[in-house]
């Protein structure tokens, strides 16, 4: 097994520095050990400097090491202050503007959610079939996948990585794996690693995140193209031959290609069956519609494909942000550059308990506010690269879809107030409640109208049709996702940077009932 703790193809150095010291591993260091070890350490402290202080050194503005400039918390506690003292003297009329807030992003999501059903319908554009090269004539691709406290699917992984139907001598594989998960590093001993493939090791530091451990990794990275797979993915084998031939075909605008992701073991538990449906729409449905329409497409943390050079120049991931793939994204826009969609599946672990989930989406939805804040600090800059109908886009889609998460449960909050209270949910104080009640309802009877019949489209085209009686359990799981909302928030005030680990267990046995758990 090839293990590149500091440098590539170099030997492999014991954790700590012995400086002549006796050890278990050496019973009598020489100079020339001493001398390469502290080498080995230099150039490894360099690196993780460097993997921690590119984007921050290089574009301060984009860098969500800090929460907040002046402006905008001048801002949050002028709208906290105003809010508060809202409810103090109108409290119907301040419900009645949240609502009318709320209603906003949610009419952009049902317009989005609407062209997506177009897409789904229209079916994936197909890709050019994959030129036959020579091997040597192919461009390296090297693949970054990191991994934290992941034995229980590294075997799984190994195997799926094996199936990439790509050249060997062509193709660089990097397991990244943090200092301290000793029982991943075993796992992957235990398994045996082909000669491509070889194990990156990140000291410890802070943020302990995956895009600092990426960021790490890529100096190690020899390709001309970068792919990035999570720990329990299953991509389709000719993946990366499809991406080749993509960019190929493609303009030199397009600065990453995103795969479809989707759900392995949907039949696993209520929640997998509602991830899988938010999967198959997003993935399948809603950012084709995003590409199709040129609007910023905020990626996927997983099955992204770049071009080296383009992930250079845009300084590769923020190390401080919890949601590096959504910020990601948007740099690539910012920077004029194209995400399109590559119609090819990924296969990945939906969370089948709820506090797993719950962790996952969490850090999502905080990330989300991260990046939200973190491109807002300048807005006319902003406006000024994206243009105004991409900046209108960005704003709905994330600072927007945060705000209607939050507002979400209150409108039900809101009717059970007005049946306790004797109104029968019957508007009865002008014309400021009928128009709140009415635009409040049928906002959401239309929202929930639009995904359900996504989903169920969606579903049905991926040859899932089982799925969809599952989909009438929609506005409970998105009540769910206001939960994660509201603990995001808190999380980005007390742990701004803190990356909930997701736990995965892996492939299920197949079930006999609908075929899921393994792959079609």
């Amino acid at each position: 097994m090839a293990i590149l703790p500091f440098e590539p193809h170099a030997t492999p150095v014991r954790k700590t520095l012995s400086f002549g010291q006796h050890n278990e591993t050496s019973p009598k260091a020489t100079d020339a050990t001493i001398a390469r070890e502290l080498e080995a350490a230099v150039t490894s402290e360099m690196r993780l400097q460097f993997a921690v202080e590119r984007l921050r050194t290089a574009d301060p503005d984009a860098s969500a090491s800090r929460r907040l400039v002046r402006w905008q918390a001048s801002a949050v506690v002028a709208i906290l202050i105003g809010l508060c003292a809202g409810v103090w003297f109108d409290p119907r009329g301040t419900i009645a503007m949240i609502f009318i807030l709320g209603a906003i992003p949610a009419l952009g999501f049902l317009a989005l959610r609407l062209a997506a059903i177009r897409e789904v319908n229209a079916g994936p554009a197909g890709e050019p079939l994959p030129a036959v090269f020579a091997p040597a004539g192919m461009p390296v691709y090297s693949v970054l996948v990191p991994l934290y406290r992941e034995a229980p699917v590294v075997g799984q992984l190994i195997t799926a990585l094996e199936d990439l139907a790509y050249p060997r001598s062509r193709l660089q594989v990097l397991l990244i794996v943090e200092a301290n998960d000793a029982a991943t590093f075993a796992a992957i001993s235990a398994a045996g690693l082909p000669p491509h493939m070889q194990v990156v090791v990140v000291p410890d530091g802070d943020p302990r995140t995956k895009p600092r451990a990426l960021n790490y990794a890529l100096t190690f990275a020899r390709g001309e193209f970068i792919a990035v797979f999570d720990a329990e993915d299953q991509p389709e084998p000719d993946q990366l031959l499809k991406a080749l031939a993509a960019f190929r075909e493609a303009g030199d605008d397009v600065g990453c290609l995103q795969a479809r992701l989707n759900v392995y073991n949907p039949a696993s538990s209520w929640l997998t069956k509602q991830f899988t449906l938010e999967y198959t729409s997003l993935f399948d449905g809603i950012l084709p519609a995003l590409e199709r329409h040129r609007l910023p497409v905020m990626l996927g943390g997983t099955s992204n494909h770049f071009p080296r050079a383009v992930l250079d120049e845009v300084h590769a991931w923020d190390p401080f942000n919890v949601t590096e793939d959504a910020d990601l994204g948007m740099r690539l826009a910012r920077r004029g550059y194209h995400v399109g969609m590559l119609n090819s599946t990924t296969w990945e672990e939906a969370p089948p308990e709820y506090a797993v989930w719950l962790g996952q989406r969490t850090r999502w939805l905080k990330g989300w506010l991260q990046t939200y804040l973190v491109h807002m600090r300048r807005p006319r800059r902003l406006l000024r690269e994206l243009g105004a109908r991409r900046f209108v886009a960005f704003n709905l889609m994330t600072g927007g879809a945060v705000l209607s998460a939050l507002v979400h449960p209150w409108i039900y909050v809101a009717v059970v107030w007005d049946v306790i209270a004797g109104g029968g949910m019957v508007p009865s104080e002008g014309t400021l409640d009928v128009l709140t009640w009415w635009a409040a309802g049928l906002n959401l009877a239309a929202s929930y109208a639009a995904a359900i019949a996504l989903a169920t489209i969606a579903s049905r085209a991926r040859g899932r049709g089982w799925l969809v009686r599952s989909s009438l359990w929609l506005p409970v799981y998105w009540l769910a996702i206001s939960r994660a909302a509201y603990r995001a928030v808190a999380e980005l005030v007390l742990a701004p940077h803190h990356w909930e680990k997701t736990t995965h267990t892996g492939l299920e046995p197949r079930c006999p009932q609908h075929g899921d758990g393994e792959l079609p």
